[in-house]
Order: C-alpha cells, then structure tokens, then sequence
C-alpha cells in the first residue's frame, strides 16, 4: 500500500473512534428527539464518509480488498430482512427510515460491522477501546446528572438541565449498555501489562459500576424513571396473532404499535397500563417476530448460532471477549431493545469476529475500479441529498413546536406548515399542523358577528384541517391513532358544518376496528352518535365500551346517560349505581353521578345506596350549532377509504 492510501486507511480507522466513542452520548437540541435522531445521523454521516474515502483508496489502489468474518451470513439476513420488511409491510416509509428509523439504524449498524470489521487485530483492540470509552461517557452523564452537575450550567440546553436527562433516552437501555460493557473494562484491568492502562480501566470500571447502581436505584418501582412494558404473556399473545396475518415478513420494521394495537389482548385492560399504547413488546425477541416475522426470527437464529460457535470455540481457549456479546443478547431476552443497543451489538460482533482478508483484484488500471465502487458513490450521493432535506425539515417542525410552547400562533403556524411542505412523508407533521389548524377555525367561530371574511377564514382552516387529516391517515392508514384525529376533527366541526356527522362516524368506526379492544375510542364513537340523536347506536357503543373494561366509570356514566335519554332510566339508574361504585367517595365525580341518580329517580324507584371505589367522569353531549348557516365541507373532505 502507498503512502497515500494508508494514510486515507488511518483516517478511516480514526473516524470509527471516534463515531463509536461518542455514539452513546452524542446528542442535538435542534431536533424533537435530542437522544434519539442525532445518534442516527451521526451514523449515517460517519459510515458514509469512511466509505467515501474507502472508494477514493481502492481507486488508488486498483484494486478492492475487504475482510470477511464468523457472522456476516447472520448480519446480512437480519440486516436484509428488515429492509424488505420495512419497503413491504411497514405504512409509513418515514417511520421506518427516518425517525424512528427502525430500518435506517439496522442497515447503518450492519454498515458498520463490516466497516469494523475491515480492521486488524490492533485496530479492533483500539475500537474496543472506543466502545468502552462510550460507556465511560455514559455513566459520567448519568452520574452528572444525578449530582445535578448538568442542571448548574445554565449554558447548557434546557433537555441536558432537565433531571431525568439521559443520552440514550431512557434508563433502562443506558444500564443494559453500561452492563454489556463492564467485563471489557474489567478484562482489560485485569489483562493489561501496561500499569498506566490498567489503571485507567480499573478506575474506569469503578465509575461504569457506579453508574450501573445509580440507574437501578433509579429503575425501582415506585421511581420516577421505573420503566413500564407489556407482559411477556401480552408480547407473546401480539406476537402470535400477528404471525397468524402475516406469517413472513411480520407487521413491518417499526411498526410494533399497530400490532400492538390491533392484536393485545382484552385481559390488558384489566392491567394498571391499559391506557398505555407500546411501541415494543415485553423482550427484543417478541418485537422481533412480529415486526420481523418468520423471516426475522430465521435470520436471528443464524446469527445466534454463529455467536454460540465462536464463544463455545474463544472459551475452550480462555478468551472472554465475547462474554459482552453473550450478556447483551440474555438482556434482549427479558428485556426491550432500543436501537442503539442493536448498534452495540454489531459492533461487539465485528470486534470479536475472527477476520480473514480477501483481496479482489479489479484491474490495474482505474477505469475499471471506478466503476465498480460507483454505486456506493451514488448511494452516499442520495443518503447526503434527501437525508439533509429530512433533517432540515426535522429542525423546522421542532422550532414550530417550540414556538407553540411560547403561545405564537403564527410562527408555529407558518413553520409547521414549511415542515409539512419541506417533507409531506411525515404523518406527524400532518397531524400537528392538522390540530393547529382546527383549533385556529374554532377559536374564530366562537366569535360573536362573524363577517363574511370569517366565514371564508373558517371554512379554509377547516378544510385545510381535513386535508392535513386526510393525509396523515393516507400515510399510515393502519395506525388507528391518525383515524382518531380525522375523526376528532370531523367531530369538531359538526356544530357548524353540514356532513361531517356522517363523516366522524365513518373514521371513529375505522379507528376502533384498528383498535378493537380500546373502550375510550368505543366512548368517544358512542359520543358522536348521543351528539346526533341516535341513542340506539349510542347505547350499543357504550356497551361494548364497558364489556371492553367493566372497572371503567365512564364507560357506565355514559351508557346511564344515553339510557336516560331515550327514557330507559331502570337501566339508567343500575348502571349510574355502578358509577357510584367506581368512583371514590367525595369526589366531584362521585357528586357528579349522585345528582344524575337523584334527577333518574324521580321517574323510577332507586334502589338500595351502594359504596364506591374511584375515577373520572366526561358526559356526552348533544351537537349544537355554534354557525349560522352552517358551512358546507366540499366533496374532497370525504374520509379516506377504510383500509381492507
């Protein structure tokens, strides 16, 4: 190798270091998710600038050389499954590739195996080294945190001051991080020859552990950062119905929610979590047979075979390198995974693989190893261009945001809509400016005297409203949460828009057939049909509203209610009993529910007084026009078509 070409190979090697060294605690404020995103461009950016340089290298060169390792089979299956995952199952290619970015972090974390992997033995020592300086950031953030270090530096972002502050976005995955990584500091303190080196590990040992401890004392229940996930039995009864769907290729990479969504059992409403929506099952092993299917699960398997074979072959030979590998993948069997911590895992892998170098010989002139290192320049090309515009819109929709938290409508206005604009692939962005503009058409026709120009104003906002609606359901029509804010805002403008009635119906109908098991979306269709008059179709919402929990007091307050009005007040009278059952004692709800039983029982007896227990109570209410002469919502605020 020349002088230049090993040069450009150091600069390679240098860049990784640093990319693996900071990965763990390298955040942005810029963005709406300061942990999460930055760490997925700063991915990106790294591994597309080594293989840059690695092109410019092999055309020096003329030749194209790389190192194969123990897990490549295993690495490329999972990495490929879950690219054809996400472009065949998953709705929403922006939540696959870009934030979350399920599938973005996969491949870029595959890229780096192999990138990794091109190492020699001293260079994968001096990555190990990186990667174990990545947790010694990490427990020194937790640990300044928890001292209130961060929060004494006004200099500092607000989201770094904030006391549960944590560059990896959660607790939980920081401490299976720290823990993954504690036997190679213990390893190196312990095998060392150099007393400086073994120093610097035993000390930096000493500061992981202790920020081990303070993230599990910190992770006990009844703490503020105790993590909450669905039972194994509920992850596994997901898991299974949807391998019974779609048995290959599972829900789509990142697209846990649905399922979640559409397959949890009716037993989990009885849990003290039933109002919570999860984006992965209870271990990483059930989130990946259902997001990955059969096709996940195989690849997975091939990949913990090849792990089993080389660390049965290093402990035969008292090496213990790959005991990290080992305790990473027992954490994914009882616990989630975040993507950073799949990010580790690769790494490991490439570290503890065993490389054996294989040269291909292109051809002594350039011409040839041009061409063929042309589709990575391409793919970079392409990554730089439309990676840079969805980070640039990314930036816009955060400061929107921002601008709603200081109450400036304009501002948050006019930057939602240039992030909508900047890039239209984002239901989130949809959705958003979809609630700003709905609450902007109400706020103005609440107005006394409207002119014609309000009306005009109204009738745009309100348009635009559906449109932002429409689309966020057209971008992901299987995620039953976009069918509720469509539906929410049909609701809305019921008082004072002619159709729309028909309109919430048909996309509260479609959001809790996508989430059948959920007794608030059963509420708040029953709501709209009370709202049109239909007490018939009202009571039969609210019914299967309470067989979907029968411990919900609202579920029962409003089927009293709906009862009462179409004049069935024996009925109304037991299920406001239940109320009064469920509700604590002395509360305004429970006041609540004994003055609507005092009004049901001078039509009918009560019966005998009952005891309560405790919750909170939201009546149905009729629609009422707040404009006069209603405006009339065109053919194109017609719901979507409901998904098959």
């Amino acid at each position: 190798m020349n002088k230049t070409g090993a040069i450009f190979q150091k600069i390679e090697e240098y860049i990784l270091y640093v990319v693996i060294g900071i990965f763990a605690v390298f955040v942005l404020s810029e963005l709406t998710s300061p942990s999460v995103l930055p760490k997925e461009i700063l991915l990106v950016a790294g591994a597309s600038l080594v293989i840059l340089l690695w092109i410019v290298r092999s055309i020096i060169k003329g030749s194209i050389s790389f190192a194969i390792g123990k897990f490549d089979l295993g690495v490329i299956l999972v990495g490929l499954v879950t690219l054809i995952s996400a472009l065949l199952k998953t709705p929403n290619r922006a939540e696959a590739f870009f934030y979350p970015g399920v599938a973005t972090f996969t491949s870029v974390s595959v890229i780096f195996y192999f990138l990794v992997n091109q190492l020699n033995k001293k260079a994968k020592e001096s990555a190990l080294i990186a990667i174990f300086t990545s947790g010694l950031l990490l427990s020194l953030s937790i640990l300044f945190t928890q001292l209130g270090v961060f929060a004494k530096v006004p200099q500092l972002p607000a989201f770094i001051r904030d006391p549960g502050f944590n560059p990896l976005g959660g607790l939980l995955p920081s401490v299976i991080y720290l823990t993954t990584l504690l036997p190679i500091g213990v390893l190196m303190a312990l095998k060392g020859k150099d007393i400086a080196k073994k120093l610097f590990f035993a000390v930096s040992s000493a500061v992981v552990i202790f920020g081990i401890v303070i993230g599990v004392a910190n992770l006990m229940p009844g703490k503020a950062q105790s993590p909450t996930f669905p039972s194994l039995d509920t992850s596994w009864q997901v898991a299974i119905e949807t391998l019974k769907v779609s048995p290959i290729w599972g829900v789509g990479a990142g697209d846990y929610l649905t399922a979640f969504n559409l397959y949890r059992p009716l037993s989990y409403n009885q849990t003290s979590l039933w109002q919570v929506r999860f984006t992965t099952a209870g271990n990483y092993y059930f989130t990946l047979a259902t997001e990955l299917g059969l096709a996940g699960v195989a690849a997975f398997v091939i990949l913990l075979v090849g792990v089993y074979k080389v660390f049965i072959a290093d402990i035969k030979q008292k090496s213990w390198e790959g005991i990290s590998v080992v305790l990473l993948l027992v954490a994914f069997l009882i616990l989630p995974s975040t993507s950073a911590l799949m990010f580790l895992l690769f790494v490991l892998l490439a570290i503890i693989s065993k490389s054996e170098n294989k040269v291909l010989d292109v051809s002594t002139q350039k011409v040839p190893t041009i061409i063929t290192t042309l589709p990575f320049l391409i793919g970079i090309i392409a990554v730089a261009f439309f990676g840079t515009k969805e980070v640039m819109a990314e930036v816009t929709f955060n400061k929107s945001l921002d601008a709603l938290v200081n109450n400036d409508a304009k501002t948050t206005y006019n930057l939602m809509l240039a992030a909508t604009n900047a890039n239209p692939q984002v239901d989130r962005y949809h959705a958003s400016l979809a609630q700003v503009d709905m609450a902007l058409a109400t706020s103005l026709a609440s107005k006394q005297n409207l002119t014609d120009a309000d009306r005009t104003t109204i009738t745009q906002l309100v348009q635009a409203a559906i449109n932002e609606g429409k689309a966020t359901v057209t971008l992901n029509p299987s995620r039953s949460g976009n069918w509720e804010i469509l539906g929410q805002i049909y609701r809305s403008i019921m008082p004072f828009a002619q159709g729309a009635n028909q309109f919430a119906t048909q996309t509260y109908t479609e959001a809790v057939a996508l989430d059948p098991t959920n007794p608030n979306l059963r509420i708040s269709l029953g709501g709209v049909y009370y709202a049109l008059g239909d007490y018939d179709n009202a009571i039969d919402s609210f019914k299967l509203a309470v067989l979907a929990k029968p411990d919900l007091a609202n579920a029962h307050y409003n089927l009293a209610i709906a009862y009462r009005e179409k004049k069935d007040y024996t009925d109304a009278i037991t299920e406001i009993n239940n109320v009064l059952t469920l509700v604590q004692t002395g509360t305004p709800d429970y006041n609540l529910a004994q003055t609507t039983l005092a009004d049901l029982q001078k039509n009918i007896p009560a019966p005998a007084k009952v005891t309560s227990t405790g919750q909170s109570l939201t009546t149905p209410t009729p629609a009422t026009t707040t404009l006069k002469p209603p405006i009339t919502l065109p053919s194109e605020a017609t719901p979507p078509a409901a998904t098959p």
